[in-house]
């Protein structure tokens, strides 16, 4: 699994599901075989760990992120599911 928080951005998340009882929207994840979704969590993945740099990639299992300065792309290349996250815009697959 695969999360994405965002500090700034442009956008706004879709309307909140009824049975996301915590924060929603900061954030895109991706589990293995799974739909991209964006993120229903009390935490945030800001304060953890160490950005992508721009230009690097990271594969764990099945998922690769490449970054890059218009945003992280992250996708199941076995299982199908892809995000994109960026300040100007989000995309799910």
């Amino acid at each position: 699994m695969v999360r994405c928080d965002i500090r700034e951005r442009d956008w706004s998340p879709p309307p909140k599901p009824s049975d996301c009882p915590t924060a929603w929207g900061q954030g895109i994840q991706l589990s293995v075989g799974q739909p991209a979704d964006f993120v229903c969590a009390g935490d945030t993945a800001l304060t953890t760990g160490n950005p992508l740099a721009y230009g690097d990639k990271m594969v764990a299992g099945s998922i690769e992120c490449t970054s890059s300065p218009a945003g992280i792309t992250c996708w199941d290349f076995v299982y199908g599911g892809e995000f994109s996250i960026a300040r100007e815009a989000y995309h799910l697959a």
